[in-house]
């Protein structure tokens, strides 16, 4: 399914632009803001931030709403204030996000926590039969019937002070995430995907949090999977030093070592600082800078003798294409009966894996309301898998 918007859709209503811009300058008046609606009333989120030649966001701007009243806040102030760190924290007081990948990122290297009860609304458009990873400008257009400004959207965030155009850009971020929220909760409950909405944006918030983990870097290597298990090993390790040297020098991985050097380090195995230096895409500086760190995790991963716990998944071998296609075609067909797009409801890699290991049974991806929805199909599902 592409992201073609379904069709009759009930046009909603568009909250107000405000008629001011509000800042709030201080820790006090962020809390008191925060403190101006019940506990429970969802806050509006998002962020504004740099990231060009740095390996960790840059926080720029950080835009808060709380039903109509919305407000911007300096990142220094949002830093400062207690209160919005356990707002962020608290898992009972929900959290309106929209692609809330690169928002979550920045608040975990920014201020040091995963932000819990978060909802991502752009999972919600796709449940809800909208389409898989709607744009939120086009979102605004199909619920509201609103055209976004999008002439800020490649502004310089850290500059000061902002245009008032920026500004509004900024707020209409968060302008009309609460109505489609509303919008989302009526039609998910018409659909019994409400809990799915829930528990979604919650597994992608855990693992987005666990990519964090230097030593489990190399699975996003995929073209590694090709190496033997000594090779695998060391991936795992010079992947590890990358994160770790990148994280400490605040630069990005690439600008460091691309992955496709990583790999060829770990194909080749080289056991002097002069064998590094031949190989593409490692340049002389890096060789004599980090050469014999290089080396020294090449030589323990062969000392050791194995692979990695968990190593890279291969592609499908050709002769499990053809069940490989009946598989995706009970998944397609699932997901347009329930009017969701097939890549939120059964990513390929998922299938793959899926079909590596002959059984859906332990795969806790599948379960909770994905297992609902494939429950009338399980016996075709095995059918497939073990024929």
């Amino acid at each position: 399914m592409d992201d073609t918007v379904h069709p009759l859709i009930e046009p909603v209503t568009a909250p107000p632009a405000p008629s001011e811009i509000v800042w709030l300058d201080t820790p006090e008046a962020l809390a008191d803001f925060l403190a101006s609606a019940p506990g429970d009333t969802p806050l509006a989120l998002d962020t504004e931030f740099e990231r060009t030649s740095t390996f960790y966001p840059i926080p720029g701007l950080v835009q808060l709403g709380l039903g109509t009243e919305y407000r911007l806040v300096e990142p220094s102030v949002a830093e400062a204030c207690e209160a919005f760190r356990q707002r962020l924290a608290n898992p009972a007081q929900p959290k309106l996000l929209y692609a809330m990948s690169e928002d979550l990122e920045l608040f975990r290297h920014w201020l040091g926590l995963a932000p819990q009860g978060v909802v991502d609304l752009q999972i919600g458009t796709a449940l809800a039969g909208l389409g898989f990873s709607m744009g939120y400008a086009r979102l605004v257009d199909t619920l509201f019937g609103e055209t976004l400004d999008k002439s800020a959207t490649r502004s310089d965030w850290l500059a000061r002070p902002l245009s008032e155009a920026q500004q509004r850009y900024a707020l209409d971020d968060v302008r009309f995430l609460e109505p489609t929220y509303r919008w989302l909760r009526d039609r998910l409950a018409g659909r019994g995907l409400l809990v799915a909405l829930v528990e979604e944006s919650g597994r992608f918030a855990d693992e987005l949090a666990a990519q964090d983990d230097p030593d489990r870097h190399y699975l996003k290597l995929r073209g590694g999977w090709a190496l033997p298990p000594v090779g695998q090993a060391a991936l795992q390790a010079l992947t590890a030093w990358r994160e770790r040297e990148c994280q400490r020098r605040d630069m990005p991985r690439n600008r460091l070592l691309p992955d496709a050097a990583l790999i060829q380090i770990a194909e080749r195995m080289p056991r002097s600082v002069k064998a590094l230096s031949g190989i593409e895409g490692v340049s002389p500086g890096i060789a004599r800078r980090y050469g014999d760190a290089l080396v020294e995790r090449i030589e323990a991963a062969r000392a050791a003798g194995h692979g990695p716990e968990e190593t890279i998944a291969p592609p499908l071998p050709r002769e499990q294409q053809p069940r490989f296609k009946q598989l995706k075609r009970v998944f397609r067909n699932i997901s347009e009966d329930n009017d969701i797009p097939v890549e939120l409801m059964a990513p390929r890699k998922r299938l793959e894996a899926v079909m590596q290991r002959g059984t859906l049974a332990g795969d806790d991806f599948f379960s909770g309301w994905r297992g609902e929805l494939l429950a009338p199909a399980v016996d075709r599902i095995n059918e497939v898998l073990q024929p």
